[in-house]
């Protein structure tokens, strides 16, 4: 097999693969569209606490606010949050076998669901990808949203990757049966950080669907550049209490609900 059947049989699958998933989502998520319990004071309720049923939420500025529906993963209410410690020993453990030197650790998040790592490239400083660990077993996989479906280098539409996640027995890395399109990342795609929205213009797209979604919340400082999107925080009172996403080239926004209750942070 030609080494570009082998990249078009590839792009193909990519694309079999995400209509499935959304499909699968559209349908299990269909009786579910809107959170129930949400509440202003902070980003909580069923459908946002618990990460059985993340509700897949997007907006885009032509057609105002949408939800797609879920993707299934382990219920983790009232399980101990992770320490700062075990989630970088986890995503350390996992960058390790990622078979690429140029990714690194930028930023731990821990929030009652799991803890949230970014990944960067030593080389550019651009965001590579997003991770969650789970804090019941320490299995590391990809975060949902964003990461997998905008993600023009390392996501679900790049050329590697491979259905897997890691997590920790004893002090080896052993591969998972659970996560996306995660495990390996050597991907050596010429893909540009460039895209047509300014990390600027993506925090004010942003600070508008708050306003319009969840007045009194807003965006933090920074927008955080990944290849196809910006992630930012999400902050009440100075304190952080989520995530969402911007689509660089079309605006769309992706909120992450599947994170619970912030709980502390290093970078």
């Amino acid at each position: 097999m030609s080494k570009t059947l082998g990249i078009v049989l590839a792009v193909i699958g990519a694309l079999v693969l995400a209509a499935f998933i959304f499909g699968t989502g559209f349908f299990l998520g269909r009786t579910n569209l809107i959170p129930s319990g949400f509440s202003t004071d902070s980003f909580s309720g069923p459908a946002f606490n618990n990460p059985r049923t993340p509700q897949t939420s997007c907006y885009n500025m032509m057609d105002g606010f949408d939800r797609w529906g879920s993707f299934d993963n382990d219920n983790n209410a009232n399980v101990t949050p992770l320490t700062i410690d075990q989630a970088k020993q986890a995503v350390e453990g996992y960058l390790e076998n990622a078979n690429n030197a140029d990714l690194e650790l930028g930023e731990i998040m821990i929030f009652s669901n799991h803890a949230y790592a970014r990944i960067v490239e030593k080389s550019t400083g651009i965001g590579a990808m997003e991770l969650l660990v789970d804090p019941t077993d320490l299995l590391v996989f990809p975060e949902y949203g964003p990461n997998m479906m905008w993600n023009l280098k390392y996501g679900m539409m790049s050329i590697d990757g491979m259905m897997c996640g890691y997590r920790s027995v004893g002090n080896r890395w052993m591969m998972g049966n659970r996560g996306m399109m995660g495990g390996y990342y050597n991907n050596s795609v010429d893909v540009s950080s460039d895209m047509t929205i300014t990390p600027e213009r993506a925090l004010e797209i942003a600070q508008q669907y708050l306003d319009q979604e969840y007045p009194g919340y807003k965006t933090a400082d920074d927008a955080e550049p990944f290849y196809g999107y910006y992630t930012m925080d999400i902050v009440k009172d100075g304190e952080p209490t989520g995530m969402l996403s911007v689509n660089g080239f079309s605006g769309q926004v992706f909120l992450h609900t599947w994170n619970g209750d912030f709980v502390e942070m290093w970078e």
